[in-house]
């Protein structure tokens, strides 16, 4: 039976309308990964969620609605979105506002709060602005990954030893690591002993996938058969008081996101709104990073904006759902990547494997050691800490180098949230100190006619003046700008030279300072009887100059546009300039 016009087929030409051509294979290895993916995103949204001060079954909606729909409408093919420990730290903060006892209010805030967050994601896509991370440096990435990374490892040590974690979600979490380490608790040897025999396993596993070229199932295999031995053992068979011999996961309580629509409250609102701005950039710029961090592995091209715009519709509709704000997970994005995972579309496969442990399997998660889990996650931080490139890095440049360790040690000192911004603040710093260095360069015309710089050999000029300038001219860059037009006046008035060629094609950008700067220089060459020449002159400069009326009084047959051959327009000046003298370069003239 032939479909009818207009109609497609569910299947691999539906999932093509979305810009993916999903063949078996990438089912396949998607599926794969998401059943690892989704492993480490039931314990993971859990303690999220009390991370953040609320019910764990809000971290397992979040993990379902919001995982989904980011995936949905990502740009990256191997970031998992989820509740985070960054953005839940934020979230408790937040929530602070409400007593202890009004959980019911402190839930609705928090689902308030998550469409909040959604809205100004969801503006900053619209705007355009995802594009300014760009000109984060790629040494803020690597070390907020370093360091995530290696926080992530710290925050596991605990559950690796079989130790209860001390301390709050407030605490540093060096200082919650020395309180459970120093805790009275002694360290359970069937503890470590899975977790030791899980880092076994999950490396044997992986060089034996990689050598035979089998799926990469070794991490969810792994925890599997790890997770049969212990209960075989009779380590995580409950008593008769519900205790078990090695801490475990915990229930997973059995219900599915239903629609929801929050409470609005005013003074909700207003106390929310620094809180939501925070959320919202903290977690594009966690997401952006870890995405980037992978892309530069795979090779692959980032819609900064589409990204953006993804995490705002996730979070918004989670809002609508119950759902724990979230954004890129570092650990299971990284375990989706190291699993194999082919398309975005892991995400989606992960939240329904998610949604099905909820309601089926809910009392199996309750056997999986949380022993076992530590190790894979130290296994997957120390495969994030990329030694050659942070060594290249180092190397490479003092400044790269310089702004990659502060990072690290801003994320140690004072978290992953306060790195990012840290990170930015230096990328910004660094670009704008580079963007506002203006190049200035003497330019000659050869005995063959052809426009080139000044060497030493060169004889000294003496019928005119030719410079290429060539840099930002915004306001960072006016004092270098300045500084130019100040050195090319002291050159004419110290040699008695009346004509000057500006060769202005590499210069972009203008804004209202530097414009000021050169329509100053061009009222005092006139007044002092200097004739300059425009040559090169970009589109945006012409409008620029056009909009402030300087053509009006300023002699057209001196500016030369810029043409598509590039010296074009700087020879047209100089023949114009060598036309309107009398004798002067008359040899050159006609090699022009």
């Amino acid at each position: 039976m032939s479909a009818r016009p207009g109609f497609q087929p569910v299947g691999i030409a539906a999932i093509s309308a979305f810009g993916v051509t999903y063949s078996s294979l990438q089912l396949r290895r998607d599926a794969l990964a998401a059943l690892t993916v989704a492993a480490i995103s039931l314990p993971q949204a859990m303690a999220y969620a009390l991370l953040a001060g609320v019910d764990p079954r809000f971290g397992l909606y979040s993990a379902i609605v919001v995982t989904a729909v980011a995936a949905l409408f990502s740009s990256s093919s191997h970031l998992i979105n989820g509740p985070t420990s960054a953005i839940s730290l934020v979230v408790f903060g937040a929530l602070a506002f409400f007593d202890p006892d009004q959980r019911i209010e402190a839930a609705e805030g928090m689902f308030l709060l998550s469409v909040m967050v959604g809205a100004v994601q969801i503006l900053i896509a619209v705007f355009k602005l995802g594009d300014l991370t760009r000109y984060i440096s790629e040494s803020v990435i690597l070390g907020f990954m370093s360091a995530a990374a290696a926080l992530l490892a710290v925050g596991q040590i605990g559950n690796a030893l079989g130790v209860p974690d001390k301390g709050t979600g407030a605490q540093h979490v060096l200082y919650r690591l020395w309180l459970t380490l120093t805790q009275a608790a002694p360290v359970s040897l069937k503890a470590v002993t899975i977790s030791a025999g899980t880092l076994l396993l999950a490396v044997a596993a992986r060089r034996i996938v990689q050598r035979l070229r089998l799926p990469r199932l070794d991490m969810l295999a792994v925890l599997v058969v790890v997770a049969s031995g212990a209960y075989l053992a009779g380590w995580t068979v409950p008593d008769g008081s519900g205790k078990t011999l090695i801490a475990v996961a915990g229930a997973v309580p059995a219900s599915l996101p239903t629609l929801h629509v929050p409470s609005v409250n005013l003074a909700w609102i207003l106390h929310f709104s620094p809180d939501a701005l925070a959320i919202a950039f903290l977690g594009l710029l966690e997401a952006l990073a870890i995405a980037k961090s992978i892309a530069n592995q795979t090779g692959q091209v980032l819609d900064f904006n589409r990204q953006c715009l993804a995490e705002g519709i996730a979070n918004l509709v989670g809002g609508f759902f119950r759902c724990l704000p979230g954004s890129g997970s570092l650990s299971r994005s990284a375990i989706n990547f190291q699993a194999g995972g082919a398309t975005r579309f892991v995400g989606v496969i992960t939240a329904a494997a998610v949604a099905l442990a909820v309601v089926l399997l809910a009392p199996l998660a309750r056997l999986v050691p949380k022993a076992a889990l530590a190790a894979l996650l130290l296994l997957t931080a120390a495969r994030l800490i990329d030694l050659p490139r942070l060594a290249y890095t180092i190397r490479a440049s003092r400044e790269d180098a310089a702004v990659m360790l502060i990072t690290i040690l801003a994320a140690i000192a004072f978290g992953l949230d306060i790195s990012i911004l840290v990170g930015v603040a230096l990328s910004i710093a660094l670009y704008v100190s580079r963007a506002a260095k203006l190049r200035i360069a003497e330019l000659v015309i050869d005995r063959d006619g052809i426009v080139r710089e000044r060497i030493t050999s060169d004889p000294p000029v003496d019928s005119f003046l030719l410079y290429d300038l060539e840099g930002e001219l915004f306001f960072g860059a006016a004092p270098a700008f300045e500084q130019c037009l100040a050195t090319i006046s002291q050159r004419l008035r110290a040699q008695q030279l009346r004509h000057v060629v500006l060769r202005l094609k590499r210069v972009r950008n203008p804004d209202a300072v530097c414009l000021e700067r050169l329509e100053h220089f061009l009222r005092s060459s006139v007044s002092e009887g200097v004739t300059v020449f425009l040559a090169g002159v970009r589109p945006d400069l012409l409008r620029s100059l056009g909009r402030l009326r300087l053509l009006e009084w300023f002699p057209a047959n001196q500016v030369f546009p810029q043409d598509k051959d590039e010296d074009s327009a700087t020879l047209a000046a100089i023949r114009a300039m060598y036309s309107s003298t009398d004798a002067v370069g008359r040899h050159l003239y006609y090699r022009l």
